[in-house]
């Protein structure tokens, strides 16, 4: 129950929501063919979508692969990394 409630705080705290579509399915497709498990791609893709400007992930295999991406329009960052970018 802990972590559904802060889950729904989190979101809560969301500017924006992306509603899935077919650009964002397509797109986490094709970052699956690159190596990225179908979920993470499917949250990259949003990213996407949502015109971030960074994605922080803990994952570091998923980190790995994000940034071997070329056409990548969300940067794909560690917290450290993003903390140095905020930073900047």
């Amino acid at each position: 129950m802990v972590r559904r409630e802060y889950a729904l705080e989190a979101i809560s705290k969301a500017k924006t929501f992306v509603v899935l579509n077919n650009r964002i399915e397509k797109r986490a497709k094709k970052l699956n063919t690159m190596g990225i498990k179908p979920l993470d791609a499917l949250h990259l893709a949003s990213a996407e979508e949502a015109q971030a400007v960074f994605f922080c992930t803990c994952d570091d295999k998923f980190l790995n692969r994000a940034k071997a991406v070329n056409d990548l329009k969300t940067k794909a960052v560690s917290p450290v990394e993003l903390i140095e970018e905020i930073e900047k």
